[in-house]
């Protein structure tokens, strides 16, 4: 939770410094985005703009990269970088990227794992007397080990998808010019400290998975 804290803390920092600093090429997050699918020949996904900071995603669903306000309309470095990397995302989608398809095909299962968890973790809440009624301690803990199996595997699965789309990204930008050098130090800076924290995530889904296998074995043993 620590370290979670202080990469959050610095990437909101670096973006906020990066934002400072307006691009040579003085194309706007939008008009970066536009351009990249246009290069890769992708023309069925749409540039959206959605509320909210770092709020930036790619949608395989509906097909659109959404941009927060501040990358949509941005003309600086981190605008640059964040823009690019959600378009990476959509190059990863059209060219059927082995670990993209693999995380989307996991997300229903990642969310009936969610509300598995939810129910297990509610009984536990209201009282442990609730819980052994319906299903034994240790068949619950059995529960919540195969759902954080689920999240560990997903938040594992998620990091060649963030850090290749990031590599295609920077690519991009300095192929076509879009940053100076100084301006891709920039952006490359502010997506390593994003990566980071997936890394964080992945970790402490691990951390987790690991906690709760120990109360497994000793209650076993017990």
């Amino acid at each position: 939770m620590i370290a979670s804290l202080i990469v959050s803390t610095r990437l909101k920092n670096k973006f906020k410094k990066y934002s400072q600093t307006r691009l040579s090429s003085g194309l706007s997050g939008r008009e970066i985005a536009e351009l990249m699918l246009a290069d890769h020949g992708i023309r069925d996904v749409n540039v959206t703009c959605v509320p909210g900071k770092l709020t930036d995603h790619y949608n395989p669903a509906n097909k659109t990269v959404n941009l927060s306000p501040e990358v949509y309309e941005g003309r600086n470095a981190a605008a640059a970088a964040v823009a690019a990397h959600e378009c990476g995302h959509a190059v990863q989608h059209a060219t059927a990227y082995t670990f993209l398809e693999f995380r989307s095909a996991m997300v229903p299962v990642q969310n009936v794992s969610a509300s598995i968890i939810n129910v297990v973790f509610m009984m536990m809440f209201f009282g442990a007397w609730l819980l052994p009624s319906v299903i034994p301690f240790q068949l619950a803990i059995l529960v919540i080990i195969a759902c954080y199996s689920v999240f560990t595997l997903f938040a594992f699965v998620t990091l060649p998808v963030e850090f290749d789309a990031s590599k295609r990204a920077l690519a991009w930008v300095q192929d076509r010019n879009i940053v100076t050098q100084d301006e891709h130090k920039m952006a490359k800076d502010a997506l390593d400290t994003a990566a980071k924290t997936y890394v964080i995530a992945a970790l402490s889904a691990l951390a987790t998975l690991l906690y709760y296998v120990m109360i497994y074995l000793g209650g076993s043993r017990d």
